[in-house]
């Protein structure tokens, strides 16, 4: 069913005051979200998806706590920096946790363009498992050694605790945070909802994988690397994700085209 803005709601388009850049950033973003939410992935008005504004690189945008991911617009992101400091008016904050590790993040290395952290089902019960990830199909092995593990803290509001997310990400693309969920980074925003697409996938197959109660068959690891060695050799002539994104637009525009104002 396709869902459409609650008419409650009052807008300040930004399409025109801001940059031809950071807006096009800012509707990929929204699009992002509602592909996100159509995909399962979030049903609250928590996580993040975040990304750096091209002609501001010590800026980023990042959606504010307060609106489901169904209804977000282009115009609702708001504009941060490192600092925490916010160039959008708004009268939704934004989330803490987002200021501190995706800031961080992207802060940490200027060749990110974007970070995305989730709170997907799966992901969260893979997070509290002891063993972490297991690659267990052909799809699973694009993410071989591309993902870190960060320990739990408690929520991730305290400001210190960014540097230490961005150092153990380093650099990998994905991250598992025990106990917690998921988060991918990306060159691109096409390429970061990439690896968040595969790590949900991955660990979605886990858990059915595990409940079955079988013997899991594992792959062993010279064919993980030679696999994971493959999906690189495609990569160079084809970006990662982005045959995948210009699809997700395609069904973004179909569920809500709203998703541009």
């Amino acid at each position: 069913m396709t869902e459409t803005i609650p008419t409650d709601r009052t807008y300040n388009s930004l399409q025109g005051q801001v940059s031809e850049a950071e807006w096009e950033t800012r509707v990929a973003l929204a699009a992002g979200c509602r592909v996100a939410q159509h995909f399962g992935w979030n049903d609250s008005i928590r996580n993040h998806l975040t990304a750096r504004v091209p002609d501001e690189p010590e800026k980023f945008l990042m959606n504010p706590v307060g609106l489901m991911w169904s209804e977000i617009t282009a115009s609702d992101f708001l504009k941060v920096d490192f600092e925490g400091n916010v160039y959008t008016e708004s009268a939704l904050p934004p989330g803490p946790a987002g200021l501190s590790f995706h800031g961080a993040i992207l802060k940490a290395n200027p060749e990110r363009h974007c970070s995305f952290h989730l709170h997907e089902a799966a992901g969260v019960v893979v997070s509290a498992m002891q063993e972490g990830l297991i690659y267990t199909n052909q799809e699973s092995l694009a993410l071989y050694g591309l993902v870190g593990y960060h320990p739990f803290e408690g929520l991730a509001d305290e400001a210190s605790e960014g540097p230490r997310i961005a150092e153990e990400l380093g650099d990998n693309a994905c991250m598992i945070m025990w106990n917690h969920g998921l988060l991918t980074v990306g060159r691109s925003i096409h390429e970061g909802f990439y690896f968040m697409q595969r790590l949900i996938e991955t660990c979605r197959i886990q858990v059915r994988l595990m409940a079955t109660g079988a013997e899991i068959r594992h792959i062993p690891k010279d064919v993980c690397e030679h696999t994971y060695g493959q999906f690189q050799k495609r990569a160079v002539n084809r970006p990662l994700g982005l045959a995948d994104w210009k699809a997700h637009l395609r069904l973004a525009d179909r569920l809500d085209p709203s998703y541009k104002l």
